[in-house]
């Protein structure tokens, strides 16, 4: 792989990130040249790094993201950014470590692997062994990374004022690109992603199926993150596992991420599979929390309920908490996204249920109903609150990592284990 450093120059970023579109789009029209417009999509995107490298992961493991002639070409060629993005030298590298943590490679490790064995859109990691034996993971952030998601996040300025003035008046942009912004630029300070870590580990302490790394603070600052050393089966090695394991992971992942949301009130939005390793006694580990959203009390009351009247499969209860989640005031939008909710919910109502790839893009559909009602001539849109607009992954990017494990779960079994009780649920 080529040690290039990405662009940081807001009209090369932005034009480059055109062409993609341009080259990628003329070729599913005209069903000419896919396979070498998904290839020069992956380049392109993991040469930028950044936000954009971040779209091309999600479209490389999210179904129903491209159409569904095409999903196996471009699935094909954006996997390559899960684990194969672009690097930074190795010399580059061994200087920002020692500029960060103040010392000489070898005072710091007693062995440390220049090659990084994993390489994603703002950072790298390597292997390494510390003084006292213990191997770890060091993620090391590309130098020149910061300039380059900014630009990319004026490019997303460009975007709010053209969503602005197309959408309706009811449609606050800007709320939604701040929440964008806020997220990715906490992407960068590895200090906040070692704070989360440790969030989730105690929220999930006694838990004998999820792993979390341990963080080394003594060798991690604000750009380089220190972890214990994990290694596992890789999602795809994970789904050829019999059914029995296969489940049990399931289970595993659906328990760490609603226990998070609805005890823990966060969210880690950064669900591609790259960031899970399985093992085969049943446990998962849980890599990356650089990107995690913190939900209002009164958000997670209302979707404690929901959850609750999915799992008591309370039809008008689910409705009414939902509407309250999202703020509806009836008419069409109303029931567009209560209909929308309901299919999220299905894995629980119906329970046990096999979230599968149909399923999936059945979900991304539902997305273009939900765009037709913007414009409702009722008035009835409500938009979503901007601090949920993460959520979304959940059905996209979580549900589609479900899907490759393709077994039957009674998530509404898992969440009775955790969930705790509130006084709509108690009736």
């Amino acid at each position: 792989m080529t040690h290039t450093p990405p662009p940081t120059k807001r009209l090369s970023r932005l034009l480059r990130l055109a062409e993609v579109g341009a080259r990628s789009g003329g070729a599913l029209l005209y069903q000419r040249g896919a396979d070498a417009a998904a290839r020069r999509a992956a380049d392109v995107l993991g040469n930028l790094r950044g936000l954009a490298a971040k779209v091309g992961q999600m479209a490389s493991y999210v179904d129903g993201f491209v159409p569904e002639a095409q999903r196996e070409t471009y699935q094909r060629a954006l996997t390559r950014l899960q684990a194969a993005a672009p690097r930074s030298s190795p010399e580059v590298a061994r200087e920002l470590v020692e500029r960060e943590l103040g010392s000489p490679i070898e005072a710091l490790f007693v062995r440390w692997e220049a090659e990084p064995f994993a390489s994603a859109s703002i950072g790298q990691v390597h292997r390494a062994v510390l003084h006292d034996g213990r191997a770890v993971a060091v993620k090391v952030q590309h130098p020149g990374i910061e300039a380059a998601v900014e630009s990319d996040l004026s490019n997303i300025g460009l975007l709010e004022g053209l969503v602005s003035g197309l959408g309706p008046k009811s449609l606050n942009a800007r709320a939604v690109y701040e929440v964008i912004r806020e997220r990715f630029r906490e992407e960068l300070d590895y200090r906040l992603e070692a704070s989360q870590l440790s969030f989730f580990a105690n929220l999930h302490r006694g838990d004998g199926q999820i792993h979390i790394p341990p963080v080394v603070e003594s060798h991690s600052s604000q750009r380089v993150l220190t972890t214990e050393l994990a290694s596992g089966m890789t999602l795809d090695e994970a789904a050829l596992s019999d059914e029995r394991l296969r489940i049990e992971f399931a289970r595993t992942l659906w328990r760490f991420v609603f226990k998070g949301n609805l005890v823990g009130g966060r969210f880690n939005a950064d669900p591609h599979p790259g960031n899970y390793l399985f093992h085969a006694d049943g446990r998962v580990t849980f890599l990356d929390f650089g990107c995690v959203q913190v939900l209002e009390p009164g958000h997670v009351t209302h979707a404690r309920d929901a959850h609750w009247a999915a799992i008591r499969r309370d039809e008008p209860g689910f409705r009414r908490h939902v509407a309250a989640l999202l703020g509806t005031r009836g008419g069409s939008y109303e029931h567009t996204a209560l209909g929308y909710s309901r299919h999220c919910f299905e894995p629980i109502f119906a329970a046990p249920f096999r979230i599968d790839r149909a399923y999936v893009t059945e979900l991304a559909d539902w997305i273009g109903v939900l765009k037709g009602q913007m414009f409702a001539k009722d008035g009835s849109f409500v938009q979503l609150p901007p601090n949920m607009m993460f959520l979304n992954r959940l059905q996209f990017g979580f549900y589609s990592v479900l899907a490759r494990l393709d077994v039957s779960v009674d998530y509404a079994a898992v969440e009775r284990e955790f969930l705790p009780m509130t006084a709509a649920a108690r009736g």
